[in-house]
């Protein structure tokens, strides 16, 4: 259920990329916005956390929601303002294979690749470890 409460609060937010930024404040929460944090919260102790795990653990969901919309949000808005070459292009472009044979071998794939919507996948990994226990 709180990974259903991420999805849903992310595609809201990655439709107005700005609110994000307002919301990183982290002191512009109202009553009325807490519906989600509670879904979080409440099914991460569901799940076994203790409620101060809970909470941490929708920090940590939250900061990877809000950091993945403003990410995606700057990069689209750097491409449509500047049509200079990215740096995945220049800097992708002359890779040495000898000092960094990895990025050197997916150098040519690295722009689509870091295009691709993860944000579901890298969601329930986090909650996957979030759940780990340690």
């Amino acid at each position: 259920m709180f990974v259903v409460a991420a999805a849903a609060i992310h595609e809201a937010l990655a439709a107005c990329p700005w609110i994000v930024e307002v919301l990183t404040a982290d002191d512009l929460m109202s009553a009325t916005a807490l519906w989600f944090v509670e879904q979080i919260v409440d099914g991460l102790v569901e799940c076994g956390m203790s409620l101060d795990q809970a909470v941490h653990g929708y920090r940590a969901i939250w900061y990877y929601t809000a950091g993945e919309i403003m990410i995606r949000a700057t990069a689209s808005r750097r491409r449509a303002d500047d049509d200079r070459a990215t740096y995945r292009e220049r800097v992708f472009a002359d890779l040495d294979p000898g000092e960094l044979p990895r990025l050197a071998q997916v150098a040519d794939r690295w722009a689509p690749l870091t295009a691709e919507d993860t944000y579901l996948d890298g969601l329930r990994a986090l909650v996957s470890g979030l759940l780990t226990p340690r």
